[in-house]
C-alpha cells in the first residue's frame, strides 16, 4: 500500500473519531444544554473536525460537495464511491 492511500486513510479514520466525539458531546448537550464546560468541548472539537475537513479536502477531495477548497477544478467526482473501499488498510495494519 502506497504511502498516499496510507496517509489518506489515516486521515478520514481521524476525522471520523472527531465525528464520533461530537456526536456524543450532542447527544449529552441534549440532556445536559446548561453544561459551558461540555460546549466548550463541543466548540473545540468542531474547529478541530472543520481544520481536518479543510486539510484533507485541500489535499485529496471534498467530504461534501460544499467543502470550499480554494480551486477552479470540480473534485467531487474524485472521491471514491463508497463500496470502492472494501477495506481499511490502517485497520488491518497495511499501513505502516
Amino acid at each position: 500500500m502506497n504511502n498516499t492511500s496510507c496517509e489518506q486513510n489515516r486521515m478520514l479514520m481521524d476525522i471520523g473519531i472527531i465525528d464520533f466525539t461530537l456526536v456524543e458531546l450532542t447527544l449529552y448537550l441534549d440532556t445536559h444544554p446548561h453544561d459551558k464546560q461540555a460546549m466548550e468541548y463541543f466548540n473545540h472539537y468542531a474547529r478541530i473536525k472543520h481544520q481536518m475537513v479543510k486539510d484533507f479536502s485541500a489535499r485529496y477531495y471534498p467530504l461534501t460537495k460544499d467543502a470550499s477548497t480554494e480551486t477552479r477544478e470540480w473534485k467531487w467526482a474524485l472521491a471514491p464511491m463508497p463500496w470502492e473501499n472494501a477495506a481499511n488498510p490502517v485497520m488491518e495494519g497495511g499501513c505502516k
